[in-house]
């Protein structure tokens, strides 16, 4: 099933509409479709490398779009069906010591999520699930998927094809490093 909407995702870039069904998948992948809209956004860009940053603006507004509607479906959906769940299961005092720690640390779960090929779904429904400031959330996904997504159409803009194999191969693994070293920079300031 995951490589038939894989082969559909990708089928998209070559809609004669293509830039909003870019904005449609960019829009479900942050709250609950399991491909990211990078599928879409490196073909996309690379047959028309002088709208890359206009590709890149649409997949992070629907993206954070997405992200908003994901946030909506973890505070609904948590107080409707999970807090009974988890009331009827002794496990009250548990979900409050978890919603406090994610909340302390929310906005960087938001931007790590955002830049990594870690499912952004989960956090933008985890953040509307633990009660997460709407601003910080906002703010922080504009900060991730900007980053991500207009790095990508940079590098596709000045490098064209050549870069294409270094953003699907590696691209993720940079952010990531990125991340790492930025949190360890932070805690070492913190700490130290």
């Amino acid at each position: 099933m995951i490589h038939r909407l894989y082969t559909w995702t990708l089928s998209l870039a070559e809609h004669p509409r293509a830039l909003w069904a870019l904005a449609f998948v960019a829009f479900i992948e942050s709250s609950f479709f399991p491909i990211p809209p990078d599928l879409m956004l490196i073909p996309m860009i690379l047959a028309a490398r002088i709208r890359a940053f206009r590709i890149a603006f649409v997949a992070v507004v629907a993206s954070v779009a997405g992200g908003l509607f994901g946030y909506a479906i973890g505070a609904f959906a948590f107080e409707s069906i999970g807090q009974p769940i988890l009331a009827s299961l002794g496990k009250e005092g548990s979900m409050a010591a978890f919603n406090e720690k994610f909340n302390a640390y929310g906005t960087w779960a938001v931007l790590i999520a955002g830049v990594t090929p870690f499912p952004f779904k989960v956090i933008t429904i985890m953040s509307g699930w633990t009660g997460m400031a709407l601003m910080p959330f906002v703010l922080s996904a504009l900060v991730a998927r900007g980053l991500r997504f207009f790095a990508v159409a940079l590098l596709l803009y000045y490098f064209g094809p050549p870069i294409r194999r270094f953003i699907e191969k590696h691209l993720g693994l940079v952010f990531t490093g990125f991340v790492v070293i930025l949190v360890a920079g932070f805690f070492a300031i913190r700490y130290l």
